[in-house]
């Protein structure tokens, strides 16, 4: 399996994210080779907490593959999934996570906590990359431009 084609292909929609105000997170979902599912963060687009790039390619790839067992999968996302797409991770039965960069404020791979190691009944592999650098220096230019925009408090 070639991990960083899919990574970048996860990449790639992170970048899309960016266009509509959102933090850019990208993920894809392989299976056999194929990417069966894709989702991009659309939280501020859609005004919907839950618009998670991990949730929007699980949605996707079980439409396309009609079952909501996705066991024989890899997810590929640029950033640590939070506690709500791991939960979704677990529930899908996704057989591997590859993430990017770490999240110190709510990663559950590993970050803050691993949720994967906890009592459930599915505990997907995890590994981090490839591309994590990547993966990181998009998310810290896209907080430095949001910072460098906000209006000071001299401004108001």
């Amino acid at each position: 399996m070639d991990h960083e084609f899919y990574m970048n292909q996860a990449l790639e929609l992170a970048r899309e994210a960016v266009s509509t105000g959102d933090v850019p997170v990208g993920c894809v979902i392989v299976r056999d080779g194929e990417i069966v599912g894709r989702g991009r963060n659309r939280r501020e687009e859609r005004g919907d907490a839950t618009a998670h790039a991990e949730l929007e390619a699980i949605r996707d790839a079980c439409a396309r593959l009609h079952s909501w067992r996705l066991s024989d999968c890899t997810l590929y996302v640029t950033m640590e999934p939070c506690p709500m797409c791991a939960g979704g991770i677990v529930n899908a039965r996704i057989r591997a996570v590859r993430y990017g960069a770490r999240d110190e404020k709510a990663g559950c791979c590993g970050s803050v906590l691993n949720l994967f190691e906890e009592r459930f009944n599915h505990h997907p592999r995890i590994y981090q990359g490839p591309l994590s650098g990547r993966c990181e220096a998009l998310l810290t230019g896209f907080f430095r431009n949001l910072r460098q925009n906000e209006p000071s408090s001299t401004d108001i």
